[in-house]
This record gives structure tokens, sequence and C-alpha cells, in this order.
């Protein structure tokens, strides 16, 4: 019979996600795994899944569990350890293999876990394919291999290797200019994946690094999701270090945030901005953000005279998006950085070069590197509200707020031009509620934006 979800099992897009114990158990995951892996040899695919995890204690049993549920249709299983997300998708290419599955809950606390679910494209399921999937996991029942057919297990343990020889491969980075910069950084990994690959590459960078929680345990220090409010600890590490940035990472290392030399941390939007830029410098072409990313991103991109396009927020869109654009360099608000001449995903390492390249590029500290563009503060809220409710809430929203531009593509984002402001109003993709974005070049007139907006939502509810 098909497996039985419960209720408060997240399953959407960004994968199978829930509280470890209660409702995401060994059990549940091994289920979905074997109806994932069905699903892909429905779908055509061939070759075997790779498996790999982030460093939670409840990783080695769902790891566990979701190799038993892939071996159980018969698919060949490779194990490639604690690694980033990333280096789970890279090594689905370099395998050829049909998909694969990271069990990890990203920056979510500790007491969370979740199946990412990849394609052999090495990327994150679409719209499409999540749907049919979906569909798949509710209805059917996957049919069992026989004992003389059960998939294989095998271990690669390169995976990472392959992930930092091809970082410093790529063709935007002049890995001896930044090694004989000798640049000192500072560094926080959460005790996630990121303690295994991040310390590596500054080295072979030439940094001279202090870090703190560079062991893989998961025994997260600090709230796990980068936000300027939980790297305090890494400010007072630059500060007493003496570096010139400090590079925060959240557990499966899709995602980087900084810190500038006094230890203030930057917007997360600034990753991307930074990371764009010296990108664009060396290869010229369309940018590709989601629609709650920091204008500053356009701001990069108009010096460069080169187009940006928005999708909707997630990283599976920004994704497809620019492979429909030809982009050169995209990615999400959050810290996510998306480099296509690598791959079509966030990747944390990626992005910890590309900053380091900046700092080289314009030749000063974090602080410099930034003041080079305008300043925006970015105001976020979540409320309750009736999902069935949003497109009255939208037009009252157009209605009253007079933009001069509105999107409708991932709820409702209005942009005003001359005051160089924008709100983004859209149900949340992993939360029961529905998200406040503004950003304006003042606090209070981005704080205002969203208090009229959560007024307006009120009014309609």
């Amino acid at each position: 019979m098909p497996l039985r979800l419960p209720p408060d099992l997240m399953v959407s897009v960004s994968g199978i996600r829930g509280r470890v114990g209660d409702p995401l158990t060994p059990e549940l995951v091994c289920g979905a795994a074997a109806a994932f892996g069905a699903f892909l040899l429905r779908e055509g695919a061939e070759g075997p899944v790779v498996v790999g995890r982030d460093s939670r204690t409840s990783g080695p049993m769902l790891r566990a569990a979701a190799v038993a549920g892939f071996q159980s249709v018969g698919l060949d299983v490779v194990d490639v350890g604690i690694v980033p997300t990333p280096t789970v998708l890279m090594a689905v290419r370099h395998h050829g293999a049909a998909g694969g599955v990271a069990v990890t809950a990203s920056h979510n606390p500790a007491e969370w876990n979740a199946l990412k679910l990849v394609t052999a494209e090495g990327m994150f399921l679409d719209a499409d394919a999540s749907l049919r999937f979906r569909t798949y996991l509710r209805d059917e029942d996957p049919p069992r291999a026989a004992w003389d057919a059960l998939g294989t297990l095998t271990r690669d343990d390169a995976a990472i290797d392959r992930h930092l020889d091809a970082i410093l491969a790529l063709p935007v980075l002049d890995v001896e200019a930044v090694r004989s910069a000798r640049l000192s950084v500072a560094l926080d990994c959460v005790r996630g994946a990121g303690g295994l690959i991040v310390p590596r590459l500054l080295e072979a960078l030439g940094c001279e690094v202090a870090a703190i929680h560079t062991e893989a345990d998961g025994r997260f220090p600090r709230d796990p999701e980068p936000t300027a409010a939980s790297l305090a600890e890494l400010g007072e590490l630059v500060r007493e270090s003496g570096a010139v940035v400090g590079l925060a990472v959240d557990p499966d290392v899709d995602r980087l945030s900084l810190v500038d030399e006094s230890g203030a941390a930057v917007g997360e939007d600034l990753t991307l901005a930074l990371a764009a830029d010296v990108v664009l410098r060396r290869r010229p072409g369309p940018v590709v953000t989601n629609l709650s990313t920091s204008r500053v991103v356009a701001d990069v991109a108009a010096e460069h005279d080169v187009s940006l396009v928005r999708a909707p927020v997630g990283e599976i869109n920004v994704a497809r998006r620019m492979q429909a654009e030809n982009a050169v360099v995209g990615g999400e608000g959050n810290g996510g950085v998306i480099l296509p001449m690598l791959h079509h995903t966030r990747d944390a390492p990626v992005a910890v070069a590309l900053i380091l390249q900046h700092l080289v590029d314009v030749g000063s500290a974090l602080s410099g590197a930034v003041g080079r563009w305008p300043s925006y503060s970015i105001v976020k809220r979540k409320v309750d509200f009736d999902r069935s409710a949003l497109e009255a809430a939208y037009r009252a929203l157009a209605e009253d707020l007079d933009a001069d531009a509105d999107d409708h593509t991932d709820g409702l984002r209005l942009a005003w031009h001359d005051r160089r402001a924008w709100l983004h109003v859209r149900p949340s993709g992993t939360e029961p509620v529905v998200r406040l974005i503004a950003e304006a070049p003042e606090m209070d007139a981005a704080q205002a934006l969203v208090d009229r907006a959560a007024d307006i939502l009120d009014g309609v509810a």
C-alpha cells in the first residue's frame, strides 16, 4: 500500500522535512526513499543513486534508512558520507546517477532533518517533477526487488576532493593571486559539513585562518541559519584575529554570510553582489536572482551593463531561469551563489573563493568592497493568513500602495523606481505563513511598507 504521510510532515518542492522522531521516522524515510527510487526508474532514469548527508546527529540513522529504501527497489547506492549539499549534486553527475538524496535540513534547528531530492541533472526537482513525485508518493506502492535483485552499496570518499579541485580550476579565479595575498580570514562552520571542506579550501588559497566550530558533529552552537543575529561570535573572532573578512556557512554549506573587518555582519544579499561582480568582470552576461533579492545585485549588473532577470523564490526556480537565460551567475539573497560554469546549485565553497577573489581584485577589506554600492535596508515579517484569501489580498495591496510596477509570478511584488524600494508578499513554501519582505534605502521606509502591508492583510482577513 502507498506510504502514509503524517499531516505535520512537510512535503513540498523542497523535499520531505520534519522533526526527527515525530513525524520524521526512519521507517518513513525508508519508504520515501523507496518511492523516490521507484519514481526515478518509472521516469526512465538509469544508474545508481547517490546519498550524502550533513552532520546532524540523526544523519547516520536516516542515511541508513534512505539507503535501505533505495536498495529495496533494486537501485545501487553510492554513499558519499558527510558532505555539503552541493557536493552531493556534483557527485550525482560524476557517477552518471539516476538521482540522489541529500539528508539535510539545511539551516533548520538540529531537531529537524529532511530529504532533498536530486535528479540525474544534478539539480533539485522542479515544480513539475515534484508534483509528479508527490502524486506517486501519495498513490503508488513501490514495487520491491527480489532477494537476488537488491541494490548494492559502495562508498565514495573522494567527493569533496573533486569538489575542491573543480573550484580551484575555475577560470574566474586567479588562484595564484589569491595565494600571494595571504589573506587573514575568520571562519565559523557551525559544526556542520562545512568543517570538512572550507578549511581545506582556505588552506589551498593560502589564507591565514582563525576558525571556530569546524567539528562536523551536528551539535550546532548557535542558530544554524547564518543571519546577522547569529554571527556575534564570528564578529568577535574577526576583531581578535585581525581578519579582513569573516565567513559563516550553514550546516549543509550552500549559503555564505559575511562579517567585515570591524566584526559587523553585512547583509546576506551582499554575498551574491560581491560574487557576481567578480564573475561579471571576467565573463559579462545575464544575472538571475529571485524576486526577494536586494536591489544591490541589480546595481552590480547595471554597473557591468548586463541584464538582471528575476525568478520566483526557490533555488530550482532560479537555476532553471539561469539555464533559460544562459546566465553567467545568479543566486538568492540568502547568501546562496550559483555559478553555472560549475553547476546550477547554491554552493558556499564557490562563494568563499569568489569573495576572496573580490578582496584581491579591489585591494581592500570587506567594508571597502561593499561600500562601492548603494546601501539598502531589508525588513522581513511573517504573518498568519488564510491562503484562500490571498488573491483578494494581492488586489487590495496593489490598489492601496500604487506601485510603479507589479509582478505576479510568485505572490505579489510591487516596486517603486524613484524611491528605490520594493515589497514582496508571498506564501511560504516551507512554513504555514505569508512572508512580507520590503527593501528601501532607509530602514524606516522599509518598515513602513511591511507594516502597511500587514495592516492591509489584516483588513482582508
